[in-house]
């Protein structure tokens, strides 16, 4: 492990900011795998999801400057933010990223009874990763990203009871997935 491997979030931050090369290689390294599950939460093609972390690490290394270690928790946290934004922008390019708003008012849960316990966790996320991209889009800031439905509609430019029911509908897909792997698997 070289010394730069073992120095602490602070220092390589330090050394990123003089635009030290191998900080910057220390850094891609050590976050790279996390930031790419991250991504692939929400970019599906393997293609996109390389390119969607291309420009966020662009964007990470321009804007070192802007991490504040008391104000956005851990440089993880911050990179994961510019991961979780660069990707709403590229779905949001594209075409089939569109949102219906609705004003049926559905609960944040369906109702459904299973035993997630018994599916394996490469399982569960193909599972997330074959909804629509509206609905995968809004589980997944919900879910992994604690947004709230006022924070996700800000992010995505809906209105609240949209995401709301996006949401439903994407737990009650998932249930049914979750239902028929369960019923089928053997």
């Amino acid at each position: 492990m070289t010394p730069i491997e073992s120095d602490s979030e602070e220092t390589l931050v330090l050394q990123m900011l003089r635009g030290d090369r191998k900080a910057m290689h220390t850094a891609y390294n050590r976050y790279v795998g996390y930031l790419t599950a991250v991504c692939s939460r929400y970019v599906v093609v393997s293609e996109d999801v390389r390119d969607v972390l291309q420009n966020s690490f662009i964007k990470i290394f321009q804007n070192i400057s802007q991490y504040k270690p008391r104000e956005n928790a851990s440089l993880k946290s911050w990179m994961t933010k510019i991961v979780v934004n660069e990707s709403l922008k590229f779905l949001k390019s594209g075409e089939r990223f569109s949102f219906i708003e609705r004003t049926e008012q559905l609960p944040d849960f369906p109702d459904y009874e299973s035993d997630m316990e018994d599916i394996p966790f490469e399982v569960m996320q193909q599972m997330i990763k074959e909804l629509p991209d509206n609905y995968r889009t809004v589980f997944n800031l919900f879910v992994f990203e604690r947004k709230s439905h006022r924070e996700i509609a800000q992010m995505l430019n809906i209105k609240e009871n949209t995401s709301s029911i996006h949401l439903y509908r994407a737990k009650a897909m998932l249930a049914k997935k979750i239902n028929h792997y369960l019923t089928t698997a053997i």
